[in-house]
């Protein structure tokens, strides 16, 4: 058995996980903003769950819920780094408050969780690190820019953290999944940026339009997603990158071909500077 620590656990995949670690046997501290959704979503609270309000942009709350858990069950054997929302918008057309905000919680928030709960698991020489990252971290797309670009700072400090705590016993697996039918596109976990510039018409506004009626369309099982996050927990070995859904795998093949055929035509450029 093993103890989990997932934040934004109230709803969407974050629920999803708190859900299958429970019926695997596992113990989870459950943050959320508000700790009462996460109970609402189990009125009679199993013994192996642990509810605590922590919003991630909150360091002093993140700290106490870990003393919590720790006073609870004695470990953390997993944390789970699932809070965040998603922000559409052209790059230009997205203020910087925005854009900050977005960073907050999707990048700062993840930073925040990291200092609250590493230091058990260095500790321990023991733990796995989950990072619920995106596809849109791996391959962005048109007005999807910000959400894209935190999701590759966490990409990017996640790849760092994998070399760092490897040698302390402490695994890390960043999580990328494509389109699955939780509420992340609903208005409580998706913001779009109202002020639009009409030269990006073409470039950006398909995806607006499209992202209206793809939500409640996605192809992915957020309960058979769930299951796989958890199963990579216990495998001996686990990736540091685990794409999920056929739409994630088939743009991280499309960008990795693109990559390649371009290093392939400029390589004589990029050799050519050498001293």
């Amino acid at each position: 058995m093993s103890i989990w620590f997932v934040t934004g656990a109230s709803r969407g995949l974050g629920a999803e996980i708190t859900r299958a670690a429970l019926e695997r046997g596992h113990s989870v501290i459950a943050t959320a903003r508000d700790a009462s959704a996460v109970r609402e979503a189990y009125p009679h609270e199993p013994d192996g769950l642990l509810a605590v309000t922590a919003d991630v942009t909150d360091p002093a709350q993140l700290t106490a819920a870990v003393q919590a858990g720790l006073a609870r069950f004695g470990r953390i054997d997993v944390v789970v780094n699932n809070a965040g929302y998603g922000l559409v918008g052209a790059v230009e057309e997205v203020p910087d408050e925005a854009a900050r905000a977005l960073f907050d919680v999707n990048v700062f928030g993840v930073l925040n969780t990291l200092r609250a709960t590493l230091p058990t698991l260095r500790a321990q020489r023991s733990g796995h690190v989950l990072t619920i990252g995106s596809v849109a971290g791996f391959a962005a797309a048109p007005a999807a820019g910000l959400y894209g670009a935190s999701k590759f700072a966490v990409e990017g400090i996640s790849e760092a953290l994998h070399g760092e705590l490897a040698p302390l016993g402490v695994r890390v697996t960043i999580i990328e999944p494509g389109g699955f039918r939780t509420d992340f596109l609903s208005g409580s976990s998706l913001r779009i940026e109202p002020a639009t510039i009409a030269d990006y018409t073409e470039g950006s506004g398909p995806v607006r339009e499209g992202l209206v009626h793809y939500d409640g369309r996605q192809p992915g099982d957020p309960v058979k997603a769930a299951k796989a996050i958890v199963d990579v927990t216990e495998t001996a070995e686990p990736p540091l990158r685990l794409q999920l859904g056929a739409d994630a795998v088939e743009r991280v093949e499309a960008k990795l071909d693109l990559v390649g055929r371009e290093l392939d035509q400029w390589r004589h450029v990029a050799l050519s500077t050498a001293l």
